[in-house]
């Protein structure tokens, strides 16, 4: 089973093992990571936004246009950012590394 790590705000790595196939988003949801999905992966918010550790971030996917637009509304932006939701853990992805930004912003609310 693929392995991932979240840098937790405070700094805390925490390495998790999960099959391949689950969301950054639901997976943080299975283990207790703060990372809110206010709109449950529907690509309808930025609360999931997480910082992909440069040496993955050119292994994902590139970002949708939709993605995009919605990771312009995210709090602490950077040039790794992407939404938790749309990035799924795979067997060539295992080791991702991602840290959640210092604070998160909620336009649903």
């Amino acid at each position: 089973m693929p392995k991932m790590t979240f840098i937790e705000r405070d700094g805390t790595r925490r390495e998790v093992e999960v099959p391949a196939g689950y969301s950054v988003l639901e997976i943080a949801h299975k283990f207790g990571v703060d990372i809110e999905g206010a709109c449950e992966g529907s690509l309808a918010c930025s609360t999931c936004h997480v910082i992909v550790d440069p040496a993955w971030y050119a292994k994902l996917a590139k970002p949708t246009e939709d993605e995009e637009d919605m990771l312009d509304l995210a709090f602490g932006l950077t040039q790794t950012s992407r939404l938790g939701c749309q990035i799924v853990l795979t067997d060539a992805l295992d080791g991702l590394v991602v840290k959640l930004p210092a604070s998160t912003r909620n336009a649903m609310g």
